[in-house]
């Protein structure tokens, strides 16, 4: 191999090797950052002294200041020689700081420059954990809130508009002032349902952009309302569900992600504790649209997020109505028993429960036996499931023994096998 002289000045004084992040000390001198920094660490408590000039240095490596050009320099001679087995230098990753955090933020406010400061953000996040903690202590999700808000309030779906919202997402963190910004941010909710239906986004012919704004905007919604006051979420109207339900149609499913449709359901089911939001959901058709959706499915958690919500939903009486007029309700809720998850059957037991013992005419008790919930419920009983799921699945089924107990489709003795139960 060729043997190649490297200039002097790529050299780092303490490491003799070529310079990877060169930064220059106040006293003219410039090193490669870790090897300095390393020499500051190391220090002996105020002998923090430059290498080569003995001069006194401060600990703190803030004041390092990045030799672009010669990194420049030093990261196209190596390409250049590549070739006779130099080893080409990336461009070093800088951590962020809180000026050059605010810094950012001022340019998102500005109308010429929020574009590139955003797009600059979303590349720093993706980088380090670090680089999101700076960002939200630095003020971002206020930032995201407010440019979400003058795109709601200027009625145009502006550039940008992705980004700021990946951003919220990923810079998120419960913390004390993000709850206090959001919580009762009506605002907001408003905002992201407009950014949700826009007309610009329908008109959108990428289905990837719309698809990429829909969802972060979906895990937005998700992040907002599991920190929302009660006040708020008792005063969400039926156009949220109603949008909320709207994205978990088939026909939606082009601009829908799994990851979108998670959040959804995450955020119907935080509502769900307002028990007026339960009727809201049921009234606009939600029993159906999850029993469409179980249907198509086969990723288990949306599986267990879907039957979280019928348990919800089912402890109204109009949601069991609902769901025993669809013809795959009860079949869907047996069927799912003891083949996805601890979760998802202990929410169907839930749902099988309910009707059992407060819908439990004639009709629905053969429908369930017919589709195989009973023989689903027998099967518990003898699973290694939680003593709790089998003591409820043997409740229901000594609850109407003397309608089940004569069909030639179930082994009554599942029933009676253990009496002590």
């Amino acid at each position: 191999m060729e043997e190649v002289e490297i200039p002097k000045y790529f050299l780092c004084p303490i490491s003799l090797q070529i310079m990877k992040d060169p930064v220059t000390t106040v006293t003219g001198i410039t090193y490669d950052r870790e090897n300095i920094e390393t020499w500051l660490l190391m220090a002996e408590e105020n002998a923090y002294t430059c290498p080569v000039t003995k001069q006194i240095l401060s600990r703190d490596t803030a004041l390092l200041t990045p030799n672009h050009m010669l990194g420049k320099f030093i990261r196209s001679w190596t390409i250049c020689n590549a070739e006779k087995g130099i080893e080409q230098i990336p461009s070093p990753k800088y951590p962020l700081n809180k000026s050059h955090v605010i810094r950012l933020i001022r340019q998102v406010k500005n109308h010429d420059l929020y574009l590139e400061a955003l797009r600059k953000m979303v590349t720093m996040i993706s980088e380090n954990e670090e680089n999101r903690k700076c960002l939200d202590e630095g003020g971002a999700i206020k930032a995201m809130v407010l440019f979400i808000l003058r795109s709601f309030k200027e009625g145009e779906l502006i550039m940008g508009i992705e980004e700021a919202l990946r951003i919220f997402h990923l810079v998120w963190r419960p913390t004390h002032e993000n709850k206090q910004l959001v919580k009762e941010n009506h605002d907001l909710i408003e905002a992201i349902l407009w950014i949700l239906k826009s007309r610009e986004m329908c008109n959108n012919n990428n289905n990837q952009v719309v698809t990429s704004i829909k969802t972060h905007a979906m895990l937005v919604l998700k992040n907002v309302i599991s920190v929302s006051s009660t006040n708020l979420l008792s005063s969400l109207t039926p156009e949220f569900f109603q949008q909320m339900l709207n994205s978990l149609r088939k026909n939606n499913v082009k601009y829908v992600s799994q990851q979108a449709t998670k959040a959804v359901l995450h955020v119907l089911i935080d509502t769900c504790p307002r028990g007026r939001n339960r009727l809201k959901m049921i009234e606009l058709g939600a029993v159906f649209e999850l029993i469409e959706l179980e249907l198509s499915n086969n990723e288990k958690r949306v599986s267990e997020l879907v039957f979280s919500l019928l348990s919800h939903l089912c402890s109204l009486a109009d949601g069991r109505a609902e769901l025993l007029k669809h013809a795959a309700g009860i079949a869907i809720v047996s069927k799912k028993i003891l083949r996805i998850s601890p979760a998802t059957d202990e929410s169907a037991i839930q749902i099988l429960g309910l009707i059992a013992k407060f819908s439990a005419t004639k009709e629905v008790l053969m429908e369930m036996l017919r589709v195989g919930g009973v023989t689903k419920l027998c099967m518990v009983i003898q699973a290694n499931c939680e003593a709790s799921l089998r003591k409820k699945a043997l409740e229901i089924l000594r609850a109407h023994n003397n309608v089940w107990s004569n069909s030639p489709c179930v082994q009554i003795y599942f029933v009676t096998r253990y009496p002590g139960q």
